[in-house]
């Protein structure tokens, strides 16, 4: 496409993760046009399989309760069709072996979640915003920039490359555009091209390290669905096992600093057995490895302030990881990328393509709303660990830990407090929550 062959009408989505094609499908209500530009290679119709712009593909993923619920209220019956193809409901931390850093969960509720491929659930969601005749895909196709509209206080499109031998440039005209970018996320080099000062990123990097590899679900029930050993301060070491599509599991290892897990056969073994708990690694020993381990070391916390910066032009936008990125352990990163997507539903609702493009600013804002909760827990932890890069923690933060561990070792056994607990793991109440006075008496009268 050339310059000149779209217009106000026709929205881009730069990338084809989980945000971007939800993105696509909310603005395919307001726009006649859309088109999604994905770098990789994405066959039409194809098996699910690895995608190489999301390297996190093959270490665990969970959509939390929250999730699943602005899933489908996305794109109807789109969980009945992921549960068809093997995705598995569970339901923490009843059907769980979890050992938190206090104890163990017994005998109380909290949330479920959906444990799933990201090939699976990429594909499926792919087939379904596909499906759409005013969505279109270009895979193969990597923005290089974004294009000012005349004037140069709004978006006018993208420029881009064609992958491969003949890298062929060129660029497509569009009034909004919204940047999905993921991990990966240029946005910081694309805004000095068109004027805009680029964004200040908050960064917390604890250097958790995870190593992971597909194992054949046993055929004898072990009396759990999944199983979580955690570690803590001073054993930095965790592990975790999920139940996914194709009758698999997906083990995870996780370790902090000079405790990241090895990749290597023997080592990656020795590694699960010095857990805190022996159990993680007697259930292996049951389980036919499907194949080689991985090793995924890019999970510091970062957020992208777009909501801050000045000037912001008309008709761009920013969702996903490209704006706020967690380390991947807590299981947030789909979960917002999905409340973002309703978010932004919401905000564009009643209004035409460019009114969509003139409000891009106060929709950038409600979006940067969506990870606070998120965010908030996880750095939360991570500047527990020593080493942890980011601001010292102060002494109203020490507190707060100090309190949030009281909490998590009543939720434990008590099931008032687990239930507010998992209320807010799973995203579906504000932190704050667990100051109310019924969850503080019971949590601090529970000994660390």
């Amino acid at each position: 496409m050339s310059e000149g062959s779209e217009g106000i009408d026709h929205a881009v989505v730069v990338g084809a993760g989980v945000a971007g094609l939800l993105a696509a499908r909310v603005l395919a209500e307001r726009f006649a046009r859309v088109t999604v530009i994905e770098r990789d290679d994405l066959p039409e119709g194809a098996a699910p399989a690895f995608r190489a712009g999301a390297p996190q593909t093959r270490h665990v993923h969970i959509l939390w309760s929250r999730g699943v619920a602005a899933l489908d209220a996305l794109l109807p019956g789109v969980v009945q069709e992921l549960a068809a193809a093997g995705a598995v409901r569970v339901d923490a931390p009843e059907r769980m072996r979890w050992l938190s850093p206090a104890d163990w969960f017994t005998g109380v509720r909290g949330a479920f979640y959906l444990s799933v491929s990201r090939e699976l659930l990429e594909t499926t969601l792919r087939r379904r915003v596909l499906d759409r005749p005013s969505i279109t895909l270009m895979d193969r196709h990597e923005v290089t920039g974004l294009v000012p509209a005349p004037g140069g206080t709004a978006i006018g499109g993208v420029r881009l490359r064609r992958r491969g031998k003949d890298g062929q440039e060129s660029s497509v005209r569009a009034g909004t555009v919204v940047v999905a970018t993921g991990r990966g996320s240029r946005l910081a080099d694309w805004l000095p091209g068109i004027g805009c000062p680029a964004p200040v990123t908050e960064r917390i990097d604890a250097h958790l390290g995870y190593s992971s590899r597909y194992y054949r679900r046993p055929a004898a029930d072990p009396g759990w669905q999944a199983m979580y050993v955690q570690g803590n301060p001073g054993t930095p070491r965790g592990g975790v096992i999920v139940p996914i599509d194709g009758e698999r599991w997906l083990v995870t290892l996780i370790g902090q600093g000079d405790h990241v897990p090895p990749v290597e056969e023997k080592a990656w073994l020795a590694f699960a057995s010095s857990l805190r708990s022996p159990e993680l690694a007697d259930a292996l020993t049951e389980a036919e490895p499907l194949s080689d381990v991985v090793a995924f070391r890019a999970t510091a916390n970062e957020w992208t302030h777009v909501e801050r910066v000045p000037r912001w032009p008309r008709g761009l936008l920013v969702i996903g990881d490209a704006l706020c990125r967690f380390n991947p352990v807590y299981g947030h990163g789909m979960t917002v990328a999905a409340v973002e997507a309703q978010v932004l539903a919401g905000e564009i609702a009643g209004y035409g393509p460019g009114e969509v493009a003139a409000r891009a600013r106060r929709t950038q804002r409600a979006l940067a709303a969506c990870p606070r909760a998120a965010w908030a827990i996880a750095t939360g932890e991570d500047t527990r660990y020593p080493g942890t890069d980011g601001p010292v923690p102060g002494r109203l933060t020490r507190i707060q830990q100090d309190y949030m561990a009281r909490v998590l070792a009543a939720a434990n056994t008590d099931p008032v407090v687990a239930g507010a607990f998992f209320e807010v793991l799973s995203l579906n109440r504000r932190p704050e929550t667990l100051l109310t006075p019924r969850i503080a008496a019971r949590a601090l009268r529970r000994r660390r």
